[in-house]
């Protein structure tokens, strides 16, 4: 059996680090392909990890609570398949295989492939990179190693690994790859074991030194509450919003009587028929479509002096979990669905939010956010942008109010279901004139609303 490493998955183009919060499987477990192996929380989601080979677990390299950054090593499975994808007859590549093990302080070592024997020219290691489902599973069909994935040329977006690319390296007899740089970073590693290893006053004081939180001092009429890892990360997010976007707010109010009418006209026949409730939500969502369709430079991102415009209308709306924290799940394509399909995608969104059974993909790709505040009786609100998008919206509640209506007969006054509109927007690319069109285009397609529309 082959000694390969188990490394930390990218789990998002964004996602650049997770935190490992539970080993499912223990040193000595056998553990099959595909099988989950440890529980892993990121900036997005938490998901459980997968062996991409069967084989036992010889050694776990992270503890639980620590953070990694992807691509970094994780444990050590001892593999048959790693074997059958090495497809290096001779033993002379044995003998970095057999380093790490005699290690004088047991540590694991960067395991160097057999496949390093040969070398095919221009290969460049690639750790941590995106690979598909798809790439992955034909790898594991072929018997391709995790560490020449790592060194095949990719032709697709940003280098990735397409199916072509892989199913053309099968076809070429699958030469192996080599970078100059994977064998001297085997050797550093292999000769600081044992450096670090007799350092006694380090490792005496570490324990002595974790062992001692610091606590702010409290009296007795306070209670101290430890930030959990989700409120931690949105409180980052939020200050890192603030400091690179210049927020600016444009308020509307709108006259939603005829959405609240149709809404209560069809939201029993709807739950009944599809057993799900029928909100506002994808009312709201509809129209900041049809509104990101008229002024398309809402939907961009900035990256240094450039302006990138998205077309792909990817909404985001935020949802509030059990604990109290927030999360935004993404309804992609938003354009491109109804009435009822908008209905359906946010409420399995949201239910699984709530479950905490989202995965990344349902968290990535957000291109405008939308926050109702009205689900909390709040009237407006004033956003924080989602970044790297520049705008977000928030809804408030819908109040009944008396208003003037003007009919052919003359103005009168009667009781009108309103709602206000609150935008905030990134007053770098979007000034006032967008920013305020925009929303108030939003409570145009509102008050417009069809109330013979069919659901």
């Amino acid at each position: 059996m082959a000694r390969v490493e188990m490394t930390m998955p990218k789990m998002g183009e964004s996602i650049m680090e997770g935190t490992v919060l539970k080993w499912l499987k223990q040193i000595g477990d056998t553990i099959e392909q595909d099988e989950s192996v440890l529980e892993v929380a990121t900036d997005k989601v938490d998901t459980e990890v997968p062996a991409i080979y069967a084989g036992v677990l010889t050694e776990i390299l992270v503890q639980e609570g620590q953070v990694v950054a992807v691509g970094a090593p994780i444990a050590i499975m001892e593999t048959d398949a790693a074997a059958a994808g090495a497809a290096a007859p001779s033993a002379a590549p044995a003998a970095p295989q057999a380093a790490p093990a005699a290690s004088s302080n047991g540590s694991a070592v960067p395991f160097v492939p057999a496949e390093a024997a040969a070398t095919v020219a221009g290969a460049e290691h690639q750790p941590g990179r995106f690979l598909s489902p798809l790439v992955l599973s034909i790898a594991r069909e072929e018997g391709v190693s995790m560490s020449d994935l790592e060194y095949l040329p990719g032709t697709g977006k940003e280098n990735r690994v397409t199916k072509k690319d892989i199913l053309d390296y099968v076809a070429s007899g699958k030469p192996s790859f080599t970078a100059s740089a994977a064998p001297a970073a085997a050797a550093p590693a292999i000769v600081a074991a044992p450096v670090a290893a007799p350092a006694p006053a380090p490792q005496a004081a570490a324990p002595q030194a974790a062992s001692v939180k610091p606590v702010p001092s409290v009296s007795g009429g306070q209670e101290l509450i430890e930030m959990d890892r989700m409120r931690k990360m949105i409180a980052q997010r939020m200050v890192d919003s603030k400091r690179i976007s210049p927020h600016v707010t444009s308020f509307v109010e709108a006259d939603v009587t005829n959405l609240v009418n149709w809404r209560n006209k069809h939201k029993d026949a709807y739950k009944k028929r599809e057993g799900e409730n029928l909100t506002f939500t994808p009312l709201f969502i509809q129209a900041v479509a049809r509104a990101i369709q008229d002024y398309p430079l809402i939907n961009v991102s900035i990256d240094g002096d450039y302006i990138i415009k998205k077309r792909d209308i990817n909404i985001g709306v935020a949802v509030a979990l059990p604990s109290g924290n927030l999360i935004v799940p993404v309804i992609h394509n938003a354009d491109q669905l109804n009435l009822n399909g908008l209905s359906k995608k946010m409420n399995d969104l949201a239910n699984r939010a709530r479950a905490n059974k989202l995965t990344p993909a349902d968290l990535e790709g957000g291109t405008y956010t939308l926050s109702n505040v009205g689900s909390f009786g709040n009237v407006m609100g004033t956003p924080i942008i989602m970044q790297p998008q520049v705008a977000i919206m928030a809804v408030g509640a819908i109040k009944k109010k008396p208003a003037v209506i003007e009919t052919p007969q003359g103005d009168l006054i009667g009781v009108r279901q309103f709602m206000f509109l609150s935008h905030s927007y990134d007053h770098r690319v979007v000034d006032g004139s967008l920013g305020g069109m925009f929303v108030r285009k939003v409570a145009d397609y509102l008050e417009q609303f069809d109330p013979n529309t069919a659901i």
